[in-house]
């Protein structure tokens, strides 16, 4: 994979054979997930050499820190930096079949909502790979605005709703300190909605609060009015709102028989703004991008994979996908059912746009 971390770890040297045991090894890891005997290696008809040749290229990779032996088992398993390696060098991903993709395509049709887009997503890819699957839902600088209503509830309140180009609609209710009438609500509605309708979201907010601090004696009264309850009305912040959908959580549970470790992913995923913030790293680069144990800084995720891939909303990047799996995962499967879904949905959204 071209964003690897793996040559900023290792500079070593593996020889064709070596790395030739080392494929097998951890392929019969993935199926297995047990220690490999170099006997047992020796035994495969691709081999054809002797199990003291194995055992002794066993010793030069362990040496260099790609297998490791577990203290119940004279076998060996590969490191995450052996992992690391298999995937970047060795791998071959399998096309995804082209039955799965059109079962996917029916399932994420474009005329459903976004939001019932992404949890379909979710789903789907949960089910796909049997693992736990993290959907990010799109920033609000990627949603632009479409159009504002206002709506007095009483003397005091007003019910802002906030209809977006993703087909969502938003309700919020603000306090205003002067009563507006019904008239006077539909006017600065109007006001706004001609002055910054079809902007991003977050360029609203902030074309909203520059414009309040222009002299105002060369504002027109309802139109300083209908800035200050649009003001109220927009996300503060770029991540306000911003989601993390989740499925399969208690699959968690099949990865690992050590009920720290779950509990730990549980905390995190529930909590949601470490792994929120860890995903939305993933928008710096666009594709799939892998993350092997430790490699994804985060401490829960330390025996765990990470498999992740950016989705699109109107052409740009606006949130990430992915699955949380045991490091013997099986790369060559996960990787493009990921890859894949990504596409779908970001057809999808741009479709039903």
């Amino acid at each position: 994979m071209s964003d690897s971390n793996f040559s900023k770890t290792f500079d070593g040297e593996v020889d064709p054979r070596a790395q030739q045991l080392l494929k097998l090894l951890v392929e019969h890891y993935i199926s297995d997930g047990t220690p490999v005997a170099s006997k047992a290696l020796a035994m495969l008809p691709q081999v054809g050499v002797s199990s003291a040749t194995v055992r002794n290229v066993m010793g030069d990779l362990e040496a260099l820190g790609l297998v490791r032996s577990p203290h119940t088992s004279a076998g060996k398993v590969p490191t995450h930096l052996g992992l690391r390696f298999f995937v970047d060098t060795l791998l071959s991903v399998e096309p995804w079949q082209q039955a799965q993709i059109e079962e996917l395509q029916s399932e994420l049709n474009p005329n459903m909502s976004p939001s019932e887009l992404l949890a379909t997503a979710s789903d789907m890819l949960s089910q796909f790979t049997q693992m736990t699957c993290l959907i990010t839902t799109p920033r609000k600088n990627q949603v632009s605005l479409r159009q504002l209503e206002f709506l007095r509830l009483d003397e005091r309140r007003i019910l802002v709703i906030l209809v977006l180009d993703d087909r969502e609609v938003q309700n919020r209710v603000i306090h205003v300190e002067e009563p507006f009438s019904d008239n006077e609500l539909a006017q600065a509605a109007a006001l706004i909605n001609r002055e910054f309708g079809g902007r991003p979201l977050m360029e609203v907010r902030h074309l909203v609060i520059s414009s309040m601090r222009e002299d105002k004696e060369q504002m027109d009264v309802l139109m300083q009015r209908a800035l200050d309850v649009a003001a109220q009305a927009m996300p503060g912040q770029e991540g306000e709102g911003q989601e993390l959908l989740v499925s399969g959580e208690r699959r968690l549970l099949d990865f690992t028989a050590d009920t720290s470790v779950v509990k730990s992913l549980f905390d995190a995923i529930s909590k949601k703004g470490r792994v929120l913030t860890l995903l939305d790293q993933c928008l710096e680069s666009t594709g799939v991008q892998l993350f092997i144990g430790k490699e994804s800084g985060y401490r829960p995720l330390g025996e765990m994979s990470l498999v992740t891939s950016s989705y699109e909303v109107n052409g740009e990047l606006a949130g990430v996908l992915g699955v949380i799996g045991p490091t013997r995962m099986d790369y060559k499967d996960v990787i493009p059912v990921v890859d894949v879904t990504a596409k779908v949905l970001s057809a999808a959204m741009r479709n039903g746009s």
